[in-house]
């Protein structure tokens, strides 16, 4: 099993951090409500296993643990059954009581999973692109409550590289040229593509190594240690014939040329690794964990000797960061066993990325016998909108990997996109701290009167029934998150999926859904001013609508089939009223809005040029994606696609307006005219402003009358 590692505060630069009056946890407690930290006691008592203990002290809850993490951990279980409030991405401070209600019998929960890993690198993209340190602080605090030590964290490292190709004497239009936007820095980082988001300025840069410094020194004052992204022999495609390294061409990734790979081995790897490393760490220090995936997705291997390639990036990471651990993403093809065969255990740790959809550590076991590993849960691709999950087979894979693997060492949170389908992420924090088998279906009683504070028995039915249908996707589907919203497709006689590798199947009965949305109408009026209540409603009935859509859409199909031009405009002005419906049901919250994500977008630009860029950048990531051939040849279109209020209206109704109107002036005829869609597309992405981040309606009113329109009782 994992080596346990004594987890310390490193102080690596000068920063200037909101003032601790004793530890984090006093500053986690006062943002989630002034005066919070005076009305709870908490012992740090350091010990060789994570635990936390609940007991009471005169009027004040005690929280007992072995460190930081494992406090917000206890910290967030009392708040969530004890206390009747839970934080999540939607809301994370409240208004409590002077006197916390007591803890009527002590508490003790442990772990022997000593790693909970945080973070995919597309997160970094899809969701927190354009995030500042007030959504950085909240973020580290969402972490915390929920038990997270071992976050990735990559952002600042454009800078790293900038630096770092100075120095080899690569001239800076090229660099501007080879570094990615902030909205496509993921899949830069991953190896699959050159500069497309850029050039990034100086100032952008600046900022970003401010950002990073005050993430870092956030999460090591809280005990956490952050996964750096390593050097794994990336470098830009034409670095042969810029500065002379030699390389191996690393081909092309759905329409993008790849940076290339230094030859292990080679002289040159050294020297760019040694640089690298030095860059890294004089920016934000040394590390315990670091994060290399050498020929991601497709990446070249050919004429490379990969047990010389595994032990060169490993050589290079003990070099710049003694004891390091390498932690790699089991995904595709990757980890290719030959560059592993010279690591020992305790070397690497793996990245099972998405166990509970495609597990693949029993069916390696010439890695996964070997190497610590993590069981993690993808559950989200592109930062799409859909309620979706495999709740009960998430919890018999678990348990089943716990009981059956020697060097199971946690589990990983590996989303794409966050802010989605809290109840999943709240399940698997909690997993490694149960000590007994869990029944789905009685955790997710809990979990609703923890979500709404108070038990309700129609609550727990809409719960129960959801629990069913959407969340109960068999272990025997593999699938790329939830079933996607046929509003946000690219439109055709028959729709199935939107995004290309989606596989999305219609695994549950719609009318749950319904049935479920119509249970928390009744009990709205109960539940006014809750603000998770207010998510979840709009949220359910945004599932049953898009759902309706679907229905709709296959009748379209059914009509024009037999040749019923009424009965074809009846469904599309149908589907096109849906999606109206689906808009207005949206815009009610903030966190289903387009003018968030731009906004935020815009912010981070320093001069008019630079907030159009990076608007651009976030406009595209959540449509076209890339360049005509990408979108289209590489089917990278809408693979990203967000069900949010403004995009509905602007974005995905125009296309699917304008196929219905071709099919209607066309009827009759073999096929509708081809319809440049990209070109459509293209030009949205290059519009600018128009989208509020505010909210316009009553959300509880709002998805009532939604739910009354569609589904008349």
């Amino acid at each position: 099993m994992f080596q346990r590692f004594l987890i310390t505060s490193i102080i690596i630069v000068s920063l200037c951090l909101p003032a601790m009056a004793v530890s984090p946890l006093s500053g986690l407690m006062e943002r989630i409500d002034s005066g919070l930290s005076g009305k709870i006691k908490v012992t740090v008592e350091p010990d060789t296993v994570d635990y936390f203990e609940l007991s009471q002290d005169g009027v004040r809850p005690e929280i007992t643990a072995n460190n930081y993490v494992s406090a917000a951990m206890g910290l967030n279980y009392y708040l969530k059954y004890t206390a009747g409030v839970h934080l999540s991405w939607n809301c994370m401070s409240v208004a409590l009581p002077d006197t916390m209600p007591p803890v009527k019998s002590p508490v003790r929960m442990s772990t022997s999973m000593p790693l909970r890993y945080y973070l995919n690198y597309c997160t970094h993209s899809y969701s927190m692109a354009f995030w500042d340190w007030a959504r950085w602080e909240r973020e580290i605090d969402w972490m915390a409550l929920h038990g997270i030590n071992m976050p990735l964290a990559i952002t600042g490292t454009e800078t790293v590289w900038r630096n770092t190709l100075r120095r080899l004497g690569y001239p800076d239009d090229k660099i501007a040229g080879f570094v990615a936007g902030p909205a496509f820095q993921a899949w830069w980082l991953m190896n699959n593509l050159e500069g497309w988001g850029g050039p990034n300025t100086d100032e952008y840069y600046e900022r970003q190594i401010a950002l990073q410094r005050l993430i870092l020194g956030r999460m090591r004052e809280f005990g956490m240690e952050p996964v750096l992204p390593g050097y794994s022999g990336m470098i830009p495609h034409d670095a042969a014939s810029v500065i002379g390294i030699d390389v191996a061409d690393s081909g092309n990734w759905l329409g993008f040329v790849r940076p290339a790979f230094v030859m292990p081995g080679s002289d040159a790897f050294q020297r760019v690794a040694k640089i690298y490393y030095e860059e890294l760490t004089g920016l934000y220090g040394k590390a315990h964990f670091y994060s290399m995936d050498p020929f991601h997705e497709g990446g070249n291997t050919d004429g490379i000797d990969l047990g010389e390639a595994g032990k060169t990036i490993f050589r290079a990471m003990r070099e710049g960061s003694p004891g390091a651990v390498w932690v790699l993403q089991a995904w595709q093809e990757n980890p290719r066993v030959a560059m592993l065969d010279s690591l020992s255990p305790g070397d690497v740790v793996l990245l099972d990325l998405q166990a509970e959809n495609r597990p693949v550590w029993n069916l390696r076991p010439e890695l996964f016998g070997n190497h610590d590993w993590l069981y993690c849960m993808l559950l989200n691709f592109g930062g799409n909108v859909g309620l979706f999950g495999k709740l009960h087979a998430l919890i018999k894979g678990y348990e089943k990997a716990a009981a059956s693997s020697r060097t199971l060492s946690g589990i990983g949170l590996t989303m794409e996109g966050i802010e989605n389908n809290p109840v999943m992420y709240e399940l698997i924090c909690e997993l490694p701290w149960m000590n007994s088998e869990t029944d789905g279906f009685r955790w997710l009683s809990t979990y609703a009167k923890a979500r709404y504070g108070k038990a309700d028995s129609r609550l727990d039915r809409a719960w129960q029934l959801l629990g069913r249908s959407v969340y109960a996707c068999a272990d025997t589907v593999v699938q790329q998150g939830t079933v996607e919203s046929v509003f946000c497709a690219r439109p055709a006689d028959k729709v199935s999926q939107v995004s290309a590798w989606a596989n999305s199947k219609e695994y549950y009965n719609p009318d749950d859904v319904v049935a479920a949305a119509r249970l928390m109408a009744s009990a709205a009026d109960d539940f006014a001013g809750n603000a998770n209540f207010e998510y979840d409603f709009v949220d359910v009935v945004r599932q049953a609508v898009a759902d309706r859509g679907r229905a709709v859409l296959k009748r379209a199909g059914l009509t024009l089939k037999s040749g019923d031009r009424d009965g074809y405009s009846s469904a599309a002005g149908e589907f096109l009223h849906l999606i109206d419906l689906q808009d207005s049901l949206l815009g009610t919250l903030p966190d289903f809005r387009l003018g968030r994500w731009l906004d935020a977008a815009r912010g981070c630009g320093d001069s008019p040029q630079e907030k159009e860029r990076w608007e651009w950048n976030a406009r595209v990531q959540i449509t076209t994606w890339g360049h005509r051939e990408a979108s289209d040849a590489g089917e990278l279109h809408d693979y990203a696609h967000r069900e949010w209020q403004g995009l509905l209206r602007d974005f995905y109704k125009p296309r699917w307006q304008r196929w219905f109107d071709e099919r209607l002036a066309h009827w009759g005829t073999e096929s509708v005219p081809d319809i440049d869609f990209y070109s459509m597309e293209e030009t949205w992405t290059r519009s600018v402003g128009r989208y509020s981040p505010e909210p316009e309606g009553e959300p509880v009113a709002v998805a009532r009358y939604v739910l009354s329109e569609v589904f008349p009782e």
